[in-house]
């Protein structure tokens, strides 16, 4: 028992009560084991619970014991520790002092060092100096003595280090002797001079064929310290370069050569920014102008000359770019500059091919389009006249039952491509990013910078937004006013004059269909690029102004042609129900007749139904609901004074609801309110059907309640019997 209690009372976490939950189930399940199944035998759980406690009681003390035990130890190795402490704590505090007198000596023993290097340079500094000057009298009496020097440093090649230091020694010398007496001297020297340093250069260029850096660099700063260092720099960029415009991809091998000789600069030259900035100037001076006047001096036309121009600009200000991370001084533009210098020849003129461009592809698209539709373009006439003309022609027409307008359709050919507009928009668009200002964010080549990288296109940063204004001058133009103004003015043209007796054939919607698909192109590329260059600047108004102009008056052209493709058909509709509709139709003589429309009605609604369908098919969002609304009411004015036309009898009654049916169902899809007022017309036409005596309770339901008495009256007035039951329809 004492085992378990240890296993209990060890466990984490420890709850007491559960403890003597536990010890009194166990205690329960014995009870019942001995076979006593009754009730709860307490005086055998209080005994439990007592042999508990003494259990408890005496392993609390073996507990206690051992920790007292653990304690005494513990303390004991705790003194132990403190002394061993102790021990190395003075072991310390003498190796400190220890140190500090070794170091006191080490520092008496650097002084005296010193003082005895100072010393000794005190000697040795004359005697050098004197040495040094003993040598270099010696050579300059061999150079006032002879021809020519005979020491062994001017006449061996190995020792032309020792020969170039010594010359460069003596030519500094022969800069302070006076004329006269000492030419010839300085002639000699001069001459020696210069063939060392020619020498010098000629071992640069071997050892530079050898790939020897460690002898270039060397020789390099020897070099560093004669007036043709310059030439020495000049022969590793000119051996540095061979054939650099060879390749396929030149750009791209220029980049890679000027990677590859960087890091031969960094390690051979003294200056590597001069002589970086140097090697690249030389690039773009020599190499990279010749290679771009051989691209753009040939024989190109100006399309392919801008693409090129466009080409090899953006690829050298890219090269641009990738060569920022080598340094060339602290002159942040000086590769812009090169750049500038190279191409600014070429972007003086640039907008000038770029929008003569434009307008010769224009021209061409167009007319090569207007050749394959077999058209010749035909100067327009529009405006207040020709409109009067085409009015006077409908009404006279009507009246005269005669059709004296000729109007050209052109076979339902709209004259609008969305092809031709993908291709001058293909133009503009590429006309547009050759003007645009181009900001580029860091790349892979640059990661160890933050900054924004800037490349000018072929507009100058001043110029963009007036040459985006005319570029989208063009655009406008030759698009908008060439080809969609055209094309609707032709559409307008072609849509039947009011009046006509044949069923009016409209290919305008399909002219509205495709004319707004090439305005939202338009809309788009405006938005996408002509915006961000001419935003915050005088001429983004005078765009806005010129396009809204133009779409404005494109719009009220397209409203015009709306207007006229309702009317036309309205009239239609009522010119041919005015001659078709047959009075017997709404009066039969006998009441042996089918309940069905009239002929004149069924033909009227397949005109009808095609005419939604073609709207429905090239018109869309608001300008359907519109236009089927507009037409839907000049129908319903149309069919309303029609059937106030007639006298009606029952039977005559049942074919008119039967036509209104008809018409309602048609007319359901042009919106509700169009919806309402055939509704109001059904329950018109409902008086014609309804007794006499029922009339009163059906004039005061909701659908004619709100009407005007006369509108009732006009209806009930079209009754067969209107007469003869006059004074009972007069209550109405």
């Amino acid at each position: 028992m004492m085992q378990q209690f240890m296993k209990e009372l060890e466990q984490d976490p420890f709850d007491a009560e559960e403890f003597v939950e536990r010890l009194a189930w166990r205690t329960i399940a014995e009870t019942k084991n001995d076979g006593d199944e009754g009730e709860l035998n307490p005086t055998l759980l209080h005994e439990s619970f007592v042999q508990a406690i003494k259990d408890l009681t005496l392993l609390q003390e073996r507990q206690q014991k051992k920790c007292e035990k653990l304690e005494t130890a513990v303390r004991e190795e705790e003194a132990t520790f403190f002394q061993e402490i102790y021990t190395l704590l003075e072991q310390n505090k003498q190796a400190i002092g220890t140190f500090q007198e070794l170091d006191s000596k080490i520092n008496h023993v650097a002084t005296k060092v010193l003082h005895l290097g100072d010393q000794l340079d005190s000697v040795n500094g004359p005697r050098s100096r004197v040495v040094d000057a003993q040598k270099m009298l010696t050579h300059m009496t061999e150079f006032l003595s002879a021809d020519s020097p005979s020491s062994p440093i001017f006449t061996d090649p190995e020792l032309i280090d020792e020969a170039a230091d010594m010359i460069q020694k003596l030519y500094i010398i022969s800069q302070d002797l006076p004329e006269g007496k000492f030419d010839s001297v300085i002639q000699k020297i001069e001459r020696k001079y210069c063939d060392i340093e020619k020498k010098l250069i000629e071992e640069f260029v071997n050892a530079m064929s050898n790939n020897d850096l460690q002898k270039m660099k060397k020789i390099a700063n020897t070099l560093s310290q004669f007036r043709g260092y310059s030439e020495c720099i000049d022969a590793y960029i000119e051996q540095s370069q061979p054939e650099s415009l060879t390749s396929k991809d030149v750009f791209g091998h220029l980049f890679s050569l000027c990677k590859y000789n960087n890091e031969i600069i960094q390690k051979v030259f003294k200056n590597p920014e001069q002589v970086m900035a140097k090697f690249v100037l030389n690039i773009y001076q020599l190499k990279l102008m010749e290679y771009i006047g051989q691209r753009l001096d040939s024989k190109l036309g100006s399309y392919n000359y801008l693409q090129t121009l466009f080409e090899l600009y953006s690829k050298t200000n890219q090269l641009s770019n990738d060569l920022a991370v080598f340094n060339m001084g602290n002159d942040k533009n000086y590769l812009s500059k090169l750049t500038t210098n190279i191409f600014n020849k070429y972007l003086n003129d640039y907008i000038l091919i770029e929008t003569k461009c434009l307008k010769e592809r224009c021209v061409t698209n167009l007319q090569k389009y207007y050749e394959s539709k077999n058209h010749q373009k035909k100067p327009i006439q529009s405006g207040g006249f020709q409109d009067l003309r085409r009015d006077l022609q409908a009404v006279i027409g009507t009246r005269a039952n005669i059709n004296i307008a000729q109007i050209e359709n052109y076979g339902g050919e709209t004259f609008l491509s969305e092809e031709l507009a993908v291709m001058v928009l293909q133009d503009t668009k590429h006309a547009f990013q050759r003007c645009q200002l181009v900001i580029i964010k860091k790349s892979f080549i640059h990661l160890l910078t933050s900054q924004e990288y800037v490349f000018p296109q072929l507009s100058r940063p001043k110029d963009r937004a007036s040459n985006a204004a005319q570029i989208l001058d063009r655009l406008i133009n030759s698009l908008l006013i060439e080809h969609v103004d055209y094309a609707v003015e032709l559409g307008l043209q072609a849509i039947p004059v009011e009046g006509s007796k044949s069923s009016p054939v409209l290919y305008f919607f399909k002219v509205i269909h495709l004319s707004n698909n090439i305005l939202h192109l338009i809309e788009k590329q405006f938005t996408d690029l002509v915006v961000p260059m001419a935003e915050n600047t005088p001429k983004y108004n005078e765009c806005l102004q010129k396009k809204k102009m133009v779409l404005d008056d494109i719009e009220r052209k397209i409203k015009t042609g709306q207007d006229r493709c309702i009317n036309a058909i309205s009239t239609w509709v009522r010119v041919y129900l005015q001659s078709e509709q047959k009075k017997s139709d709404f009066k039969p003589e006998t009441d042996d007749f089918d309940t069905v429309s009239s002929p004149a009605c069924r033909a009227v609604l397949n005109y009808l139904n095609a005419v939604i369908k073609e709207i429905r098919s090239n018109l869309d969002g608001n300008k359907v609901t519109q236009v089927l609304e507009e037409l839907g009411i000049k129908l319903h004015k149309v069919i309303y004074d029609h059937i106030l036309q007639f006298q009606y009898n029952t039977a005559g009654a049942m074919v008119v609801i039967c036509d209104l049916n008809e018409y309602r169902a048609c007319m359901k899809s042009m919106g509700p309110h169009v919806t309402d007022l055939f509704e109001t017309l059904h329950a018109l036409c409902n008086l014609l059907l309804v007794k006499p005596e029922n009339l009163p309770q059906v004039c005061s339901e909701d659908s004619l309640g709100r009407l005007d008495r006369m509108v009732l009256q006009s209806f009930i007035q079209l009754r067969s019997d209107y007469k003869s039951q006059k004074q009972a329809f007069s209550r109405v």
